[in-house]
């Protein structure tokens, strides 16, 4: 099948760019009949390299030795500048334009630049729309490999392994002997900096990034940089759209975790914010915070018309609405306009027949607070609240 030659020949084609072996599959040509062997296996699917660890197959010994580091743990390639390490050159190479800044691939549509071509493969799929990521349990499609790794932890149901505290179940018993520091409160490594614990080395890990600076995950649609990826994870949301916490209540559904406890303080009426100088509590530390404006009576915001003043530049700009009668806020399902978007999304709860407010006596849900203290008066005989 292969045309033999000898070294010198072989070495002289370098020189020539001679490529006597040609692929019958896709007419690549190459110099030797070796090279031509290796890549059959492209259309072949041959993998005879495997892995005494793991035992997933190869289809190059090259391939097999840089998998391996994956169980070694060897990172030969050093970063001059940061000192971070890698296991392949390649990765080494797109680190580097974190330092230099390069972004040599440019996106034709909206003049985005990136440092690498898979970055500006993923980057397209913003505006074309394609999804081609596909998960064989449930059908449902993604835009990004990593969006659908993420997605089939769902569909994992092999979780042999129990912790007789919390009742956590595990797929491994190494990862339920790990799980256990939870509970036992074990903290084995040190940050030689700061000297703070930890119970898990990953944990230590993301913490020196907090001494280094250095955020080596990039997020592959906007090219944001995250210090773990955890925090990566998080973000993808905003491109992907997951909101996978849900309300029990009213069924809102939620991209962060924090996100639907802060959300839950609606239901339960829970106001942790409390201010120092009148003791009024509130649910949330920013409306505490324009609260104490109240205090120092600072309005730096001031109406031309009326000459009004606000504490809030977004306080005026609802105001002005009284003088220019504008009602921007259109319903997208009867037309109705309004000025303020809190009245458009009262009025919403019509249509979509959403009532979050439940009164904790008769479980009665209610459209809006005013409703559930109105009905309150039926349970209490106080008509003066």
């Amino acid at each position: 099948m292969f045309k033999q030659s000898n070294p010198l020949m072989s070495n002289m084609r370098v020189h020539v760019e001679d490529k006597p072996f040609k692929c019958e599959a896709c007419d690549k040509m190459f110099r030797r009949g070796s090279q031509l062997k290796r890549h059959m296996r492209i259309h072949t699917g041959d993998k005879p390299f495997k892995c005494e660890a793991c035992d997933k197959m190869f289809g190059q010994n090259s391939t097999l030795k840089v998998h391996m580091r994956s169980h070694t743990g060897d990172k030969p390639f050093k970063c001059k500048v940061c000192d971070t390490m890698f296991r392949r050159s390649s990765h080494l190479k797109r680190h580097m334009m974190m330092h230099t800044g390069d972004k040599p691939f440019k996106c034709e549509v909206c003049d985005h630049m990136f440092r690498c071509s898979g970055n500006l493969k993923s980057h397209m799929r913003i505006h074309t729309g394609d999804q081609p990521y596909k998960c064989k349990t449930c059908d449902k499609m993604f835009a990004q490999s990593g969006t659908l790794k993420s997605h089939m932890s769902i569909h994992i149901e092999d979780q042999t392994f129990k912790c007789e505290v919390c009742y956590k179940t595990f797929g491994q018993s190494r990862n339920l002997k790990s799980h256990m520091r939870i509970h036992t409160g074990d903290k084995q490594f040190k940050c030689e900096v700061c000297e703070k614990m930890f119970a898990y080395n990953s944990g230590l890990k993301n913490h020196m990034l907090i001494h280094t600076g250095v955020k080596p995950l990039k997020c592959e649609v906007c090219e944001k940089m995250f210090a773990n990826n955890s925090v990566l994870k998080k973000h993808m949301r905003i491109h992907t759209g997951d909101k996978p916490f849900k309300c029990d209540v009213c069924e809102k559904m939620f991209g962060q975790s924090s996100n639907l406890k802060v959300h839950m303080r609606i239901h339960t009426g829970d106001k942790p914010f409390k201010c120092d100088v009148c003791e009024k509590m509130f649910a949330h530390n920013s409306v505490l915070k324009n609260h104490m404006l109240i205090h120092n009576g600072d309005k730096p915001f001031k109406c031309d018309v009326c000459e009004k003043m606000f504490r809030q530049s977004i306080s005026l700009k609802v105001h002005m609405r009284v003088h220019t009668r504008e009602k921007t806020l259109r319903c997208e399902i009867c037309d109705t306009t309004f000025a303020l978007s809190s009245n458009l999304k009262r009025h919403m709860m019509i249509h979509n027949g959403i009532k979050p407010f439940k009164c904790g006596i008769c479980a009665r849900l209610f459209r809006d607070t005013c409703s559930l203290k109105k009905h309150m008066i039926i349970h209490t005989g106080d008509k003066t609240k």
